[in-house]
């Protein structure tokens, strides 16, 4: 089957996978889904014997049908090697009763290598099958981790820039200096003066500027993305959901058609999002659980059916997660409105203008796959020091909300399924954090000192990605208002004048 993908925002509007990837966002602002989620074509049981790459290739092939088989494998073999640490790519540790899937072990720590490692593969293979010769212009916003991600995969990509914004008070010290390090000809990359949703705002509006966009074509540049907006990032996501089943399946955790919960700390919806299509292409998921931290927008979204931005933005210590527009949350809602593209526009639009939108009750009852929960950041530094001090092991910031949404969701429902647990960062991340949750004696000591204390306490030793940016000359120090971020562009591709 040659599977298509529809735009959210406009029903007249449908692509190739290859196409997708390569516009990233639609000229409405709409995001591209498959027409139908396809099923996996191995049987559950197949899975326990198949690496990493093996899966990715049976997930990936259903949703890129037109790549071919050579051009996928390809990707895939170029995008898990030997840049993670570890052989299988994704370990799973079994802690007290869950399973923490450890999606951390790639070049930047953190879960977005997953799916950026192969992008660029992607996003380079469509171009040559549509004979584009632009230059692409990939413009990310990020939250923390999916900027120094898509730097690295994109670092110099021929036929490639990347320009990357985030919100200058609001990432780790350790994630600012993995971006501001980054080294490559074509990579560019932007504090902005101002949160994480300013900063996928003006990405968006930036999308949108046609008259920007027809001065871009003209010479010679065209834009794309690597945000999960873009198909190309999300497919990939699915993946380790689909892996992970089968390795809990090959060490006898499970047997195969036994359900799963699954548990993941989200902002912009997308890992979660690609447990969602993960469950749709046949892998027995009983529950989707969304863990939310202080900006929980999603939580109150599940709880009450209303979407609303209006709130006070929370800078907490799981920086990644401090979203309140969710972005991939759209899919959802064009999928539960019965792939109504003007309907789901006009929510999009009242979003955008008013801050907020309802669902119908009809829709609302079609999520009763998902529940929802949130912890605040006392309750995340209490569950770092109670698995530590029970087991020795170690919860990033991120994780650690998952691990407390879970905590609850199981004190409160009595849900005896086994659970997967999302863990989507290395402890090294944000070592200031955790180790001040263990001990309040870390609280008044620098951050970076804090890095040569962390393997003692987790007995895991310093990652590559750490210790290569704390001697790395800082090579980008630009910074804008919101405002001026179209101008930042233009001045960063030359076109100014």
């Amino acid at each position: 089957m040659n599977l298509s993908y529809k735009n959210t925002r406009n029903a007249k509007d449908t692509i190739s996978a290859s196409k997708a990837i390569i516009q990233g966002l639609s000229a409405e602002g709409g995001l591209y889904v498959p027409e139908c989620i396809p099923a996996l074509d191995v049987s559950l049981s197949a899975l326990k014997n198949m690496t990493y790459q093996e899966v990715a290739y049976a997930v990936m092939k259903q949703f890129l049908t037109d790549f071919t088989q050579e051009e996928l494998k390809d990707c895939i073999d170029k995008a898990y090697d030997d840049k993670f640490d570890v052989e299988e790519i994704v370990p799973i540790q079994k802690v007290e009763d869950a399973y923490y899937l450890e999606l951390f072990h790639g070049p930047t720590i953190a879960f977005k290598d997953m799916a950026l490692s192969i992008l660029p593969h992607l996003l380079t293979t469509a171009a040559k099958k549509h004979g584009i010769t632009k230059e692409i212009v990939i413009l990310t916003a990020t939250s923390g981790d999916t900027g120094k991600a898509a730097l690295a995969g994109f670092a110099d990509v021929p036929g490639t820039k990347i320009i990357v914004f985030y919100p200058r008070d609001g990432v780790s010290k350790v994630q600012e200096l993995q971006m501001v390090t980054q080294t490559g000809d074509n990579t560019s990359v932007v504090a902005i003066h101002g949160n994480f949703d300013d900063a996928q705002n003006g990405v968006k509006a930036i999308f949108e500027d046609r008259d920007l966009q027809e001065r871009l074509s003209t010479l010679g540049y065209q834009f794309s993305s690597a945000n999960s907006i873009n198909i190309g990032r999300l497919v990939p996501q699915i993946v380790y959901y689909v892996y992970a089943y089968g390795k809990l399946l090959r060490e006898g955790e499970i047997d195969a058609g036994e359900e799963i919960n699954v548990v993941v700390p989200t902002g912009n919806f997308g890992n979660i999002l690609a447990a969602y299509y993960a469950k749709g292409m046949g892998l027995p998921i009983r529950k989707l659980l969304c863990a939310s931290n202080e900006n929980k927008v999603l939580f109150d979204f599940f709880e009450t059916g209303e979407y609303n931005r209006n709130r006070e933005f929370v800078l907490t210590e799981s920086p990644s997660m401090d979203i309140l527009i969710s972005s991939n949350l759209e899919r959802l809602i064009y999928e539960i409105a019965g792939a109504n593209a003007q309907d789901n526009a006009q929510k999009m639009k009242e979003l955008k203008e008013q801050g907020f939108y309802d669902i119908t009750k009809e829709m609302k009852q079609k999520l009763d796959m998902f529940a929802a929960g949130y912890a605040t950041g006392e309750q995340a530094a209490e569950e770092i020091k109670k698995t530590y001090d029970a087991t020795g092991y170690v919860l990033d910031t991120h994780t650690a909300v998952a691990a407390n949404v879970y905590r609850a969701y199981k004190a409160k429902t009595k849900d005896k399924t086994k659970t997967l647990i999302a863990s989507t960062a290395s402890p090294y991340k944000f070592a200031k954090h955790v180790l001040t949750a263990l001990d309040a004696k870390y609280e008044q000591v620098d951050e970076i000192a804090l890095l040569e204390e962390m393997p003692q306490v987790s007995g895991v030793k310093m990652p590559d990605a750490v210790k290569d940016v704390l001697g790395a000359a800082v090579v980008h120090t630009l910074e804008c208002e919101v405002a001026d971020m179209k101008q930042t562009v233009e001045k960063i591709l030359g076109i100014d004048k």
